[in-house]
């Protein structure tokens, strides 16, 4: 039942992306975000299987260990599965939350690497003030552990050492919150964990908003449909797709 429901709403999902006219190619690399599993992405990788990339969807402890030592661990690894199962191919990544930061320290550390696109959703491109304001509270370092703690704002933290990105980068930020508590501390428009503005960055090559959160954009079938736009075009499309109308429908 559940893998039904995930092919349904990935197949809405595929109506409103024109990428899929053309046959997409290629190897995609999955990365989720703090404190989530590779799960969270399994509605995205089943969109992308469909569309024809073969997905390496990688999971690994993201509160055990510092932000290098998570790269190191996890970036090698799923490359050399991508290149396996697809060895003439690109390597694209698609990316939630710190999963982008994972892949921003670990293209720093190996500027020799050759990449394919990369869609990043949400991420702390120049960190979070939730970072800066909760760093001291008991619990926050626990929870959230060395790699979450390093995502602040200031010149310290990784994400302002990080500089421009050397690959090809699109960008989908959300800018609905399910936490007003945290969107009050949070600067302008935000998603509930990360503003609008952080996550742009230097060398990019597209950013688009789009009306979803931090926790669950993931599995939107807009997002979805602009993630594969991405991946075959280097471009997103932000008009209203049926995929986003029949899964507004299916939720309600």
């Amino acid at each position: 039942m559940k893998r039904a429901l995930i092919t349904a709403i990935t197949s809405l999902a595929l109506l409103g992306c024109a990428s899929v006219q053309a046959a997409p190619r290629g190897c995609v690399i999955l990365l989720h975000g703090l404190a989530r599993t590779d799960a969270s992405m399994l509605v995205m990788e089943e969109a992308l299987e469909q569309a024809g990339y073969h997905v390496v969807a990688a999971s690994y402890p993201s509160r055990s260990g510092k932000l290098s030592d998570l790269a190191s661990d996890t970036l090698p690894t799923a490359r050399r599965a991508c290149a396996a199962a697809a060895p003439e191919a690109d390597v694209n990544v698609v990316t939630h939350s710190m999963g982008g930061i994972l892949t921003r320290v670990w293209a720093k550390a190996h500027p020799e690497a050759e990449w394919g696109r990369v869609v990043m959703l949400a991420p702390p491109n120049n960190g979070s003030e939730l970072v800066d304001t909760f760093e001291e509270v008991p619990g926050f370092e626990w929870f959230n552990g060395p790699a979450g703690t390093a995502l602040g704002t200031g010149p310290d933290d990784i994400p302002a050492q990080l500089g421009p990105v050397p690959f090809s980068l699109g960008v989908i930020a959300g800018n609905r919150s399910l936490n007003a508590f945290y969107s009050s501390i949070l600067p302008g428009e935000d998603d509930g964990k990360v503003t609008v503005e952080s996550t742009k960055v230097a060398g990019m090559k597209a950013h688009l908003t789009l009306p979803v959160t931090h926790t669950f954009m993931m599995n939107n079938p807009r997002v979805i449909a602009q993630t594969l736009s991405f991946l075959d075009s280097e471009t997103f499309v932000p008009d209203l797709t049926l995929g986003e109308v029949l899964w507004d429908a299916l939720v309600e």
